[in-house]
């Protein structure tokens, strides 16, 4: 089994390569503009997993699955002649689901925004219940003499 150190190397090594050959060599009509975001290998090299993301919709998320799954055989291989491993990690490509949860995370923000706004809009004008200063203070030496006195 292979430490982790040399897994993280080369999942960084197979995300470039990936990256590079989906510009240069791999000339399907079906792949959008995709974007090789991670890639993690397993433990013991021998499975590669490439995270990707696709700018566009459904049909265009759709076509360039399927144009990866097509073009694995050349990634595949060109990631074996560039890494020089002794296995070559099989691939599998996997849609990345970053931007949709950087979206939902900007959904709630602005939700919390608005309701921020709308508790400032609320409170504009208003006072505090009690005194303005809840705080007790210690008492001073003219508070004390009047106490003497009154006794």
């Amino acid at each position: 089994m292979a430490d982790n150190a040399r897994a993280r190397k080369l999942a960084d090594r197979i995300q470039v390569v990936v990256a590079e050959t989906l510009d240069r060599r791999i000339k399907d009509p079906r792949l959008g503009f995709v974007t090789i975001t991670d890639a993690r290998v397993t433990g013991d090299l021998r499975e590669a997993t490439v995270f990707y993301t696709v700018y566009g919709d459904e049909e265009e998320r759709a076509a360039s699955a399927a144009a990866l799954e097509s073009a694995k055989g050349i990634l595949r291989s060109e990631v074996g002649r560039q890494t020089g491993v002794r296995f070559t990690p099989t691939l599998a490509f996997v849609p990345d689901a970053l931007p949709d949860n950087a979206r939902t995370i900007e959904d709630l923000l602005d939700k919390a925004r608005s309701r921020d706004a709308e508790v400032r809009e609320v409170s504009t004008g208003k006072t505090y219940a009690g005194d303005a200063d809840p705080y007790r203070k210690p008492e001073t030496d003219e508070e004390n003499d009047e106490g003497d006195a009154s006794a």
